[in-house]
């Protein structure tokens, strides 16, 4: 049997409202207006909100004191009889995304032993982006402590043929249906079903024929969240028996499975906006690295103001991987700060700020992710995501990780 992925004991509230998913903590993360909106919208009601932080608060919060009173809104979730589980199932899921497209998914927990973050893993579960270290003790520590997970994860399959998650989809009516929700914020419309029994078992059967490949599962969003997973996992293991090693719930993380060749998957940009800086001398600084070896032009707006820069790299990834080291080079030794941004519209938003400068970042067509991944190769990190801003994935599904 391929146990990279199967079925999990899954944790979801029972009368599920539309103020209890919320999306990815790392969105949104220059808007709090968003947040606070969110924050009135789900008032007292139970909500997902309680059991994250928001990036957009990161500059002014005390992380562990923050991160302790999610722990404890876990706990008190547990205590009070909020969620219902329902043991070994799949969750199916189809959501409306930016365009009126539907994207079909399939939520089940990957084994962390299966899966590596390091550049040049022959592991059958890969990242898609560099992993950066110093990003996961923060996000280890929130997990150490953590009684649940509830992910924003999305892995990516190679399934041309669509023989796994969308075989699935025509018996979605006689299965139980575990929410059909409209998601705040304007993340659209989602409803899920719960894949059990019998019908859980044919997509095991279905996923076995998968095993055979090098690469399985490349992850499409939240590869440091996972990679924190992995972390934890690593450093809980060595307290353990090897019996109890293999039934962990730490061993397992949660996600949403999608195929690459779904029409409602659709890899946007990640776009470089500049706060604070001298955009014109920094501009100056990206052609003085350039050099001669000129290979993509890449689109920038400041005020009033746009045009595009000649950059080098001989392919996407190399050309995003040389624009972020001479980024993040000028950015240590002049003034600035750059935010990820997701949305077009939003980036050119924030270029009309005094001293601000976006870099509209060009896109990837869909064949290229698992080809560079699977010749041992990661792209830059943020360089790319899957859909808009409100397309991300929002919490919804949990899963117990502690004993």
């Amino acid at each position: 049997m391929n146990t990279t992925f199967g079925p999990a004991d899954i944790l979801l509230p029972a009368g599920i409202r539309s103020t209890w998913p919320v999306i990815a903590c790392d969105q949104y993360s220059s808007d709090k207006g968003y947040w606070a909106e969110i924050e009135r919208q789900v008032g007292g009601d139970p909500s997902t909100l309680r059991m994250i932080i928001p990036e957009a608060y990161l500059g002014e919060i005390d992380v562990q004191q923050e991160a302790a009173a999610r722990s404890a809104a876990m706990a008190a979730y547990l205590e009070q009889g909020v969620f219902r589980t329902y043991r070994n199932a799949f969750v199916y899921v189809e959501r409306q995304v930016t365009g009126e497209k539907l994207r079909r998914g399939l939520v089940g927990a990957i084994d962390l032993e299966a899966y590596e973050y390091t550049a040049g893993t022959q592991a059958p579960i890969r990242a898609s982006e560099n992993t950066i270290i110093s990003r996961l003790p923060p996000r280890v520590q929130v997990r150490r402590s953590a009684p649940i997970e509830l992910p924003h994860v999305m892995v990516l399959i190679d399934d041309a043929e669509k023989k796994f998650i969308e075989s699935i989809a025509q018996y979605k009516y006689s299965m139980p249906m575990a929410y059909d929700l409209q998601l705040m914020g304007g993340g659209g419309h989602i409803a899920g079903w719960l894949v059990i029994g019998q019908q859980a078992q044919r997509l095991q059967e279905i996923w076995d024929t998968f095993a055979g490949r090098d690469v399985q599962i490349v992850i499409g969003d939240g590869n440091h969240s996972l990679a924190a997973a992995k972390a934890w996992w690593d450093e809980l293991k060595t307290t353990l028996t090897p019996e109890q090693r293999r039934s962990h719930p730490a061993r397992f993380s949660l996600v949403e499975m999608n195929n690459v060749y779904d029409s409602g998957i659709e890899f946007e940009p990640i776009h470089r906006v500049v706060f604070d800086t001298q955009p014109e001398r920094l501009l100056n600084a990206l052609e003085a690295a350039a050099g001669a070896q000129c290979g993509r032009k890449l689109r920038w707006v400041s005020g009033g103001q746009q045009g595009e820069i000649a950059l080098r790299g001989d392919s996407l990834g190399s050309f995003i991987a040389a624009f972020q080291e001479t980024l993040d080079a000028y950015l240590a030794e002049n003034a600035g700060t750059v935010d990820y941004i997701h949305d077009d519209s939003a980036a050119l938003g924030f270029a009309k700020q005094d001293g601000a400068i976006a870099f509209i970042m060009p896109q990837m067509e869909k064949a290229d992710l698992f080809k560079t991944v699977a010749s041992n190769g990661v792209f830059p990190k943020k360089s790319f995501s899957i859909g808009h801003a409100r397309d991300k994935r929002y919490y919804l599904e949990c899963r117990r990780i502690a004993d």
